[in-house]
Parts: structure tokens; sequence; C-alpha cells
């Protein structure tokens, strides 16, 4: 698990980003980040995903790495 530094609003989108991209990591990797990403698209407010989106793309290195792999995937059209 990460151990973010990050402070402020941001921080328990982080956290709980970070806490899926755990639970993830049990799944085959071709489902693992997109498994983050649908749950984000799913259970998160748009707001919620675009400060996420916006907060993890100027501070990648406080996101496991399947958090960031979602994060590109939150950016495009959602494949239905």
């Amino acid at each position: 698990m990460i151990m973010s530094e990050t402070k402020g609003p941001e921080a328990n989108l982080v956290r709980m980003a970070n806490q899926m991209a755990d639970y993830f990591e049990a799944f085959p990797e071709a489902e693992a980040a997109p498994g983050v990403a649908d749950h984000i698209r799913k259970f998160w407010t748009p707001k919620m995903r675009a400060e996420f989106i916006k907060f993890g793309e100027a501070h990648p290195t406080d996101l496991h790495r399947l958090a960031r792999e979602a994060l590109v995937l939150l950016k495009q059209p959602p494949t239905t």
C-alpha cells in the first residue's frame, strides 16, 4: 500500500483510490486497472472523478500503480 503524504480535500480520494487498487491487485492484470476505473466511474460523482484526475496528474507518485493506470482509463470515454 502507498503511504501518501497527501493533505487537504484530495487526501480522501487518494486513500480510497489506493485502497481500491490494493483490492484489485489480486485480480488478473488485464482486469485490475479497468476494475478500479469502472468502480470509480460507477460510484464516484463527476466532481470526485475530476478532482482525482487533476490531483493524480499533478502527483502521480501518491497513487498506487493500478490507481495511476485507472486514471489514464478514466480520461478515455468508457467502453460499453
